[in-house]
């Protein structure tokens, strides 16, 4: 490495993306500093974040190409079963439905972890790989490009030297405000309220969506007789339903969770989150790249975020990596094209789609309720789109980067 260069690559941003990009590129026998002002500690606390992910199969074998997976894989619940029901208001579950099974393609569809996890996982693999330096608390203050590298200046005075600065500092990234990539976005009339429920009997790896008319009411399980609950629901309603006492938000909870489950309540915090909708203009500038929620933040409804943010992680790597075994300079816009190219379309079609579904669910008009559920009859007896639709959520489908396919970047 030219010794004008304390780091190869300077990622702003620890959060679950930064630290994987920071270790899929240290692995490539780069030098990698991670900047994030929220110390280890706070970030690993159970009061501060108590959301899960769904991480699909192709990203589960890229976090066993990274040495990840053996951290996480014991608090990791296999989804086996996924069941999509459609609510009418005040009323039982239409009887048509769409049910995805795991033995149709000969493995789960995907894991479901809860963020405190699946962090300290990301922490453990930092600290077991060389030539990666998480520099917290620590924030980037601003940067300048210059022609050869970029200037990086921390909150604590010093100034870092890098060819190329990666924000992965999310939905509201300074960073791509200051490089000045502006968004589209709108915010949905919804909020997401997260909590973790207990309940009686097991759900066997079983996830289920409700689409209810405020929106989607999802149960993703967990470890043990354990599911976390996403509720999105209206924005005016959520605080009503947040400032509930115990029982009475039980109540709640049991009366959409059904009687499936046995009797439910909820463990822990509950938190809420506003729902909103953006994608970046552009994905890189000269020796400047967006990934993860800094580029695009999408609706939860089939819990695609983080593993777009994922793909994003792998194909940057794979960029990169690839430029700089052949000795060129990875920060320049060739590669950064390429990068931009092999990710924007699918991140906004993915965006798009998902705010489609949402629009077209979370509703009750009666004409779009039968459309809606005679569709998920007809894809649930149609074996081959059903598979293919199983194979794209678990991100199978198209090019995909090394990593995605279990391969080293």
């Amino acid at each position: 490495m030219d010794k004008l260069y304390q780091y190869d690559v300077v990622i702003g941003g620890g959060g679950m993306a930064g630290l994987c990009l920071g270790v899929a590129l240290a692995h490539g026998g780069l030098r990698i500093a991670v900047v994030e002002p929220v110390a280890r500690a706070a970030s690993l606390d159970a009061s501060f974040d108590g959301r899960v992910t769904a991480l699909s199969y192709a990203s589960v074998r890229m976090l066993r190409a990274l040495s990840i997976w053996p951290q996480l894989q014991d608090e990791a619940q296999p989804i086996l079963d996924i069941l999509v029901t459609d609510a009418p208001a005040g009323r039982p579950p239409s009887p048509l439905s769409l049910h995805f099974d795991a033995d149709e393609i000969g493995e789960p569809m995907g894991y479901i972890v809860e963020n405190r996890h699946l962090r300290r996982a990301l922490f453990a693999a930092v600290d077991a790989t060389t030539g990666l330096e998480l520099l917290s608390p620590l924030a980037v203050e601003r940067a300048t490009c210059v022609p050869e590298h970029v200037d990086v200046q921390l909150s604590d005075g010093r100034s870092l030297a890098t060819r190329l600065l990666v924000a992965a500092d999310g939905r509201t990234s300074r960073l791509r405000e200051e490089f000045g990539i502006g968004i589209i976005g709108w915010s949905y009339p919804q909020c997401g309220i997260v909590a973790t429920v207990t309940h009686e009997l097991p759900h066997n790896g079983t996830a289920y969506e409700h689409f209810l008319p405020a929106g989607p009411f999802a149960i993703l399980p967990l470890t043990g007789n354990r599911s976390s609950l996403v509720w999105t629901e209206r924005a005016d309603l959520a605080p009503l339903y947040m400032s509930l006492a115990a029982d009475a938000f039980d109540a709640e909870i049991a009366r959409r969770f059904g009687a499936h489950l046995g009797a439910t309540s909820v463990s822990g915090p509950r938190w809420s989150y506003p729902l909103k909708f953006h994608l970046a203009r552009s994905y890189v500038k000269p020796r400047f790249a967006l990934i993860g929620d800094a580029a695009h933040g999408i609706h939860p409804i089939a819990g695609q975020g983080f593993n777009l943010g994922l793909k994003d992680i792998a194909a940057l790597a794979e960029c990169v990596l690839d430029a700089a075994r052949l000795g060129l300079d990875f920060g320049r816009m060739d590669t950064l094209r390429r990068y931009e190219r092999w990710r924007r379309f699918e991140s906004t079609l993915m965006g798009f789609s998902m705010d489609a579904f949402n629009r077209i669910f979370s509703n009750d008009i009666p004409p779009l309720r039968l459309s809606r559920d005679l569709g998920m009859g007809l894809v649930d007896q149609i074996g081959p789109l059903r598979r293919f639709l199983m194979r794209n959520a678990g991100g199978a489908v198209g090019k995909l980067p090394r990593l995605m396919r279990g391969e080293a970047a």
